[in-house]
Order: C-alpha cells, then sequence, then structure tokens
C-alpha cells in the first residue's frame, strides 16, 4: 500500500503531540484529547504509555520533547509518483488549479494510456471546458455554504429550464463518466446534470418555503452466481451503496441492495451488464423494469435471415 490510512492515524497523533510538546509543555491529558481526536479510543492505551515510558524516545516524562523542531512527514518519491498520476486526471481540475510544486521533479506512477476501462460510456463530461469547470465550483461552494442558485438547463427535449435550489450534494457516475448536482427547491428535490447546464448564478430571493426533502429509498435483491470474479466485480461497482451480501454456498451468494431512486436506471444497467451471472429475484415492480428494457433493446436487434432467396 503506498497509503495507510491506520499508520498515518498513529503517525498524525504522535505528530500532533510532539508539535505541541515542541512549544513548551503537553499534560497528560492534552495528550488524551489528540489521541481521541486524530486516531481511535483505544489508541490511548498505546500511544500514551509508550510516550511517558519513553519507550518511544520523543517525550520526556516531565511533557517536554528533546526536538526541537516540529515534525515533518515528508513524501516519499513513491507517494509524490501516484500523486502526480492523480493529477493528471482532469476531474482534478475541478477541484483546484495547477500542480503542486513538490511534485513537478516526480514522474508519474501511471498514466491514462496505461488502462483500459471497459463497461463505460465514451460521452462524459467535458472536464477541460472552462465553462464546465466554472460552473462546477460554483455549484460547489455553494454546497459548502447552503446558498441557493440559479441554474438554467437544457433538457433531454433542447429547451431550457429555469430551477432555483440550494445543492446539497454533487454525485459522480463511474458509468457515465457523468457529474449532477442534487438540491433542494421550494416544491421538490432537483436533480440536474452539471454537463446540461448552460448558465448559473447565486440567487438573491426568498428561499424561506424551501424543505429538505429526504430522499426516496428502494432495495432490490439478486442471486449472484460468482463466476468469472462476478462477486468481486458486483462489490467493486457497487461499492458506494448500502448493502449486505449473505454466502448460499461456495459459487452462489444472495445480495440486497439499497439506493435511492433517483439511481434506478444506473442500477438497472449496472445489474444488466453482468448478465446471466445475475438473476434479480425482487421486488417484482424492478424485475418488470428488467423485461421491460430487455424488450425494448430487442426492437434494435437486427434478425440474422437464414434463408437464401429473397
Amino acid at each position: 500500500m503506498i497509503f495507510s490510512e491506520l499508520y498515518s492515524t498513529y503517525y498524525n497523533a504522535v505528530a500532533r503531540i510532539l508539535t505541541a510538546a515542541v512549544k513548551g509543555h503537553i499534560s497528560d491529558s492534552e495528550m488524551r484529547d489528540i489521541v481521541r481526536e486524530t486516531a481511535f479510543e483505544e489508541s490511548i492505551l498505546t500511544i500514551c504509555p509508550a510516550l511517558k515510558s519513553e519507550h518511544w524516545q520523543l517525550l520526556l516524562p516531565d511533557g517536554t520533547t528533546p526536538l526541537q523542531h516540529e515534525p515533518t512527514m515528508p513524501l516519499t518519491m513513491l507517494e509524490k509518483r501516484w500523486l502526480k498520476a492523480i493529477y493528471l486526471d482532469p476531474r482534478v481540475r475541478l477541484f483546484t488549479d495547477g500542480m503542486p510544486e513538490d511534485l513537478e521533479d516526480a514522474d508519474p506512477l501511471f498514466t491514462a494510456d496505461d488502462y483500459t476501462v471497459f463497461d463505460k460510456y465514451s460521452d462524459g463530461d467535458d472536464y477541460e471546458d472552462e465553462g464546465y469547470i466554472a460552473r462546477f465550483r460554483m455549484i460547489l461552494d455553494a454546497l459548502k455554504s447552503s446558498s441557493p442558485l440559479c441554474i438554467t438547463s437544457v433538457n433531454r427535449h433542447g429547451f431550457d429550464r429555469r430551477t432555483v435550489m440550494i445543492p446539497r450534494t454533487i454525485e459522480y457516475s463511474e458509468k457515465d463518466d457523468k457529474f449532477r448536482v442534487i438540491g433542494d427547491s421550494t416544491t421538490r428535490s432537483s436533480v440536474i446534470n452539471i454537463s446540461r447546464i448552460t448558465e448559473c448564478h447565486p440567487y438573491e430571493g426568498d428561499m424561506s418555503d424551501v424543505k429538505e426533502h429526504e430522499p426516496q429509498w428502494e432495495t432490490v435483491e439478486f442471486d449472484l452466481y460468482d463466476t468469472r470474479r462476478a462477486l468481486e466485480r458486483v462489490l467493486m461497482h457497487f461499492a458506494h451503496f448500502e448493502k449486505e451480501v449473505v454466502q448460499q454456498d461456495e459459487k452462489h451468494y444472495h445480495v440486497t441492495l439499497r439506493y435511492e431512486h433517483s439511481d434506478q436506471t444506473e442500477i438497472l444497467i449496472r445489474i444488466l451488464s453482468f448478465g446471466p451471472m445475475v438473476k434479480v429475484t425482487a421486488p417484482r415492480s424492478f424485475i418488470l423494469l428488467i423485461k421491460m428494457r430487455l424488450e425494448r433493446q430487442k426492437k434494435y436487434i437486427p434478425q440474422t435471415s437464414t434463408g437464401r432467396g429473397g
């Protein structure tokens, strides 16, 4: 692993303690408070005694430290190369400008030419469009401050649609390679693909009637036959959804997936992508959606003629 959340947590906790000690003195209670805040409750039983007993020779019994400078955690070259690869992703520009100076001397650990993504639409959002970037950042700022926006977007019929909303979250679809904003208005919860937004600016009008709309939750259940690493791929595809997986035998599993109603189409497409390895068992409404979609797809499959004559 290039980065370890567990070990980084411990290192950061000790670094905070030593930083406080460098400034003069740290008490036992302050040490415990830092550990609780930056690590885990049970870490107090490990970190504090190791420092106080000088098993880790970083802190003296009186709460001072022999260190003269605050501890730092410089990145290794491997970490820099990994971060450089991440910064080359065009989606990063939605959140920050430019490449950090300390990554300039690093070669990326990998580039987009080193891997191929399957089962993904090719008409994703244009993350290099300056207008898209500006609108995304405005939405992100409004989300952080819970500020209302007036958004003009183009619907699927090509007509302009004006929506006044308070953004609540931004979601990303890996399969569609698109971002969408979800927010509250005076009438209902609104979901807008950011690529369809043509204009976006702060709204100065009255938003006192806005109520936070609770998401509409749905559940789908399906049986899974674990061949060709189907279980691993299902867990990866639905990693950010709440789910329960029950093993029935060596190769068969039963999966219960919970999702928001607005994600139903994407869930449907993802489940269909696994073909015969997945069989939906409930609810009946979802099974009917699958049948309807397969019937529509069947209409577009060209029929192969086996005859020789005209």
